[in-house]
């Protein structure tokens, strides 16, 4: 079966506190992250909460990665969504934990949008 995208559900414990809360340092490592995967970057939009924290996404053409992260627990949570043969998640990944220092990590690949062949698809009737 065919899938239309991979997800990968990333969890950093432990990271460099600093960077968790520098905006541009955060921004600057998500944009190269995305580049790391071959994507090619649409937009790009942080905001930093008060007290802490930063969330953003970078908007790719294969889809996107988003970023959250907490600097009072050390913890960053990461999505990294790709559709597309030509472009691999996992470089981004590897890129990230190494940037941001993180001494444990989780990472979870889903495969999103499985297609069934058409010939295999139930066939759509009306009521």
């Amino acid at each position: 079966m065919q899938a239309l995208g991979r997800h990968l559900l990333v969890e950093l414990y432990q990271c460099d506190r600093k960077i968790l809360t520098d905006v541009r340092k955060v921004e600057g490592i998500m944009v190269e992250a995305a580049k790391r995967a071959k994507a090619h970057v649409v937009d790009v939009v942080f905001h930093t909460f008060n007290p802490h924290g930063i969330s953003g996404v970078i908007v790719i053409a294969e889809s996107h990665l988003a970023i959250h992260t907490w600097p009072e627990y050390a913890f960053a949570s990461i999505d990294i969504y790709t559709c597309g043969s030509e472009i691999n998640p996992w470089p981004a990944y590897s890129y990230l934990v190494r940037k941001f220092h993180a001494k444990h990590t989780t990472a979870l690949e889903m495969k999103r949008g499985i297609l069934r062949p058409l010939s295999s698809r139930p066939l759509k009737h009306k009521p």
